[in-house]
């Protein structure tokens, strides 16, 4: 199957090995690190600032996808685009200007995202998503790793993906959050194209294998859907 990718989020590394343990998913399935910036302000963490983006793009061969979780971000979508951010998404409940930050990541030639947090619903986005790359769903409260999946994101991911089809839209469809061989199925087969995976993959000592289990586990329930009977 090749309509969606697994993210690891460094979130979940070792940020006393970084770089180090970064490149363990290094891998023929893997191209793209996801990375999530706190502010303490808009959740209640503080991660990754720019210079962290710009290490991973001058020590990795990734792409780097860049989940702003803070306020203010007009001020700072210049410093991760120039960083190295070959997505910047930021959060529709952060700013008051959507469409005007959305462009502001464009004029930067770095693809754009909107966020959206599990309580807040797709309606708030509807007159931007022509605009956009990429729309990510939260499964989790943002602010923490190793939350439990929100299970009613899968019928926000399904939703999602029935107006990008029904408008011919080509924006790719994100979950983030308690992401694993268990739930990855459930949101895949709702739409989702990006499968963030943290814990998943960081926490565990085997980080092939453990993204090889989760495509297992998506193609084996893709089988099933395919022998059942119409």
């Amino acid at each position: 199957m090749t309509d969606y990718k697994i993210l690891p989020s460094i979130l979940a590394a070792d940020h006393g090995r970084f770089i180090e343990d970064v490149k363990t998913v290094d891998l023929p399935t893997v191209d793209t690190l996801h990375i999530d910036v706190m502010d303490g302000h808009f959740v209640p963490n503080i991660t990754f600032g720019p210079a962290v983006v710009a290490s991973l793009k001058k020590h990795t061969n990734f792409k780097l996808d860049v989940h702003l979780m803070i306020d203010n971000v007009d001020a700072r979508i210049p410093d991760f685009a120039k960083a190295g951010a070959d997505i910047i998404t930021i959060h529709q409940e952060a700013t008051r200007h959507l469409h005007r930050s959305l462009n502001l990541i464009r004029s930067h030639s770095v693809k754009c995202g909107v966020a959206l947090n599990p309580a807040t619903p797709l309606e708030t986005i509807r007159w931007v998503l022509e605009e956009v790359d990429l729309v990510l769903i939260m499964s989790v409260n943002p602010g923490f790793g190793g939350q439990s999946f929100i299970a009613n994101a899968v019928e926000k991911i399904r939703e999602l993906a029935e107006i990008r089809s029904e408008k011919n839209y080509n924006f790719v469809i994100e979950v983030d959050g308690g992401v694993s061989k268990k739930t990855a199925p459930l949101v895949q087969a709702a739409g989702a194209n990006f499968l963030v995976a943290g814990s998943a993959v960081f926490g565990a000592s085997d980080r092939r294998q453990a993204i090889e289990d989760i495509h297992q586990a998506i193609e084996t329930a893709a089988r099933k859907r395919r022998s059942l009977p119409v």
